[in-house]
């Protein structure tokens, strides 16, 4: 059962006033939110250490994400921490605004840091895409250059012979015809 003092606290520990931007339903900055929102700490922690440990398709991601994850692991502990604290009617009004004003901070904090973390796995996706239409272009090129060398070696080789052997014919063809009108 749950206490009055359990409740003021709750109650003192809420957004209310600010803005958090959870993101798009569904994902992953909107899980961790959400879970630390509705205190289900260990949710969230869950899913950071599943989200670290599962793999990647891209090299780096878990290299360049790994600080912020632990960062995010830290923030949410100690955010746990503050709205645990069972000595809150024993401070005095300011002391509770600062831890008030410190859980705030943390939260947004908290939603920076997952924010860097969805920015490192987009600037990634963005590198990959980009990286594919290099190699696209440079095949793209390859077989263009390919087609036109073949093409020209076809008009030298096979074309032009073709014209030096027809011209050949109609050279001796107008040399015969002029030897016969001049009388040779």
């Amino acid at each position: 059962m749950v206490n009055n003092s359990d409740k003021k606290n709750k109650a003192l520990f809420t957004m209310r006033g600010e803005t958090i931007d959870f993101g798009v339903p569904d994902s992953f900055r909107f899980n961790v939110l959400s879970n630390v929102m509705t205190e289900k700490y260990e949710a969230a922690l869950q899913m950071l250490t599943d989200f670290q440990s599962e793999p990647s398709e891209y090299p780096d991601y878990k290299f360049k994400a790994s600080r912020y994850i632990q960062h995010s692991i830290e923030l949410i502990q100690s955010i746990k921490a503050k709205r645990g604290f069972s000595g809150m009617d024993s401070l005095t009004s300011t002391k509770q605004q600062e831890l008030i004003d410190q859980f705030k901070g943390q939260i947004k904090s908290l939603q920076h840091t997952l924010k860097s973390i969805e920015k490192i796995e987009g600037d990634l996706r963005v590198q990959d895409v980009r990286s594919t239409i290099y190699v696209v272009s440079a095949f793209w090129y390859a077989l263009l250059t390919v087609v036109v060398f073949a093409f020209v070696l076809d008009c030298v080789f096979g074309l032009l012979n073709t014209g030096l052997t027809a011209g050949d014919g109609f050279m001796g063809d107008l040399a015969h015809f002029v030897a016969t009108k001049i009388g040779f």
